[in-house]
């Protein structure tokens, strides 16, 4: 995994915003839009349209978060406004718990379907466990594993241009690679100083699978952290400015969620600062193991 152009100073709304390269070859942009809460048309039209404003070129939904189609309708609807095309932008979506295992190629379709896609540059099994399994259940590595290979499939016919995983532990992901034809392409998990996943990051690294983070403010909690407080000062930023260049600083593609025009914009000035050597290592002291999101470990 390369970094290109981390620290470009052009304006965001010239499309500037760095990337890293995927094991597929491709370009995942270091910052995309988080689409989970984004409910109804109207919300999702105005929050795409902020972004791309704003020089976002990669966003991620997911099946469970049932605006797929809206989203594939508010980038249709703007991208010649931007004068963008398809292959300008990055899409990643997810499948849903529920089709986990012999339903996934059909889960896959419909994701598709819904986003009115011939392809999608990024798709996730969201979950390592099956809904209405419990955490213990042994069938639940058994449904990954044919989840796997359903992407695998499916990324070989060209239909899922990069395939991986979200929410995985260390245990999921060494039992995905001693298995795996296709080696996944991403681990999208819950990543901020306090949650620094050093193991995770580690394994992604030793196996060339991009480590990407989401809930980067910690689900807001941070935004209201004394040293985040106080290093934003410092600087001139906002709180939730330092904590993603904190992130992307290390080559770590991040996904701010907002609907709020003015935050997106705010999230995606990132590039035209850096942290001190010393704040980077202040804010790594803050690992503590603490999740704001969900707790993965339990599924076997």
């Amino acid at each position: 995994m390369s970094l290109s152009n981390p620290h470009s100073s052009i304006p965001p709304n010239i499309s500037s915003t760095p990337t890293v390269l995927l094991n597929t070859g491709a370009q995942l942009p270091l910052l995309g839009l988080g689409t989970f809460q984004l409910r109804g048309p109207e919300d999702t039209l105005q929050a795409v349209d902020a972004a791309l404003s704003a020089g976002y070129r990669c966003f991620d939904t997911a099946s469970v978060y049932r605006n797929e189609a809206d989203l594939g309708r508010a980038l249709r609807h703007l991208l010649p406004k931007y004068n963008l095309s398809r292959e300008d932008i990055f899409i990643i979506s997810k499948l849903g718990p529920k089709d986990q295992g012999i339903k996934a190629r059909e889960g896959a379709l419909r994701s598709l379907e819904l986003l009115d896609l011939e392809y999608i540059d990024l798709y996730l099994i969201h979950w390592p466990g099956t809904q209405g399994l419990g955490v213990g259940d042994l069938r639940n590595p058994k449904n990954r594993a044919l989840s796997w290979a359903a992407l695998e499939k499916l990324y070989t016919q060209g239909r899922l241009r990069a395939i991986g995983v979200s929410n995985y532990t260390s245990g999921h992901m060494k039992e995905l690679l001693e298995g795996c034809s296709v080696k996944p392409a991403v681990l999208q998990v819950e990543f901020h100083p306090c949650l620094a996943q050093e193991e995770l990051r580690r394994l992604c690294g030793e196996n060339g699978v991009c480590f990407q983070a989401y809930s980067s403010l910690g689900t807001g909690a941070l935004l209201q952290d004394p040293l985040v407080l106080q290093l934003a000062q410092a600087c001139g930023r906002s709180p939730a400015q330092v904590l993603l260049r904190w992130a992307v600083q290390q080559g770590i593609p991040v996904l701010p969620k907002s609907s709020h025009q003015s935050r997106v914009s705010e999230n995606a000035q990132v590039f035209d600062f850096e942290l001190s050597t010393e704040d980077m290592e202040r804010l790594g002291e803050m690992d503590c193991g603490q999740k704001y999101c969900w707790d993965p470990s339990q599924v076997v």
